[in-house]
């Protein structure tokens, strides 16, 4: 990377960008919005790819995506307004943030392979390094860290 400065040139010394890629995309909650953010997340896998030189596995690929559908679909099923989708990451993890109008907090179900639906925190838990959930001003965020290198 290179920075100009009054003219003068002035090599970092750094072959890919110091801060980490971030994005952002509201979304209204009509339908298609789910394939929209899937779609954003997809072209942000790439992005990842050409500037931070990262290389992500179809495995990494399809989490990222996985995480996006479940965080997004629960947001548009349980909101019952407009909400945010944050997309931030280097070449080796990436953070997945969705911010919705409502201030009720997801809950976590013990496992039952018998229950039908309410397995999308728990899908999100078991691909994610991290979840977090906390309540914002408008609402509540739900956060989920994935790596992109394989670990």
């Amino acid at each position: 990377m290179t920075y100009h400065v009054d003219g003068a040139v002035i090599p970092t010394g750094f072959g890919v960008p110091v801060e980490p890629l971030r994005r952002a995309a509201h979304f209204t909650g009509e339908p298609g919005c789910i394939a929209e953010a899937r779609a954003f997340a997809a072209e942000f896998l790439e992005q990842l790819r050409t500037q931070w030189d990262a290389s992500i596995d179809a495995r990494s690929d399809g989490a990222v995506l996985l995480v996006v559908s479940e965080l997004v679909t629960n947001a548009d099923r349980h909101s019952g307004g407009p909400y945010i989708l944050e997309l931030e990451g280097t070449d080796t993890s990436l953070t997945v943030a969705v911010y919705d109008s409502s201030d009720t907090l997801p809950r976590v179900f013990p496992r039952d392979p018998e229950r039908v639906g309410r397995h999308g925190l728990e899908i999100v838990r078991a691909l994610a390094q991290d979840v977090g959930v906390e309540r914002v001003p408008v609402g509540k965020r739900v956060r989920a860290v994935l790596s992109l290198d394989g670990t």
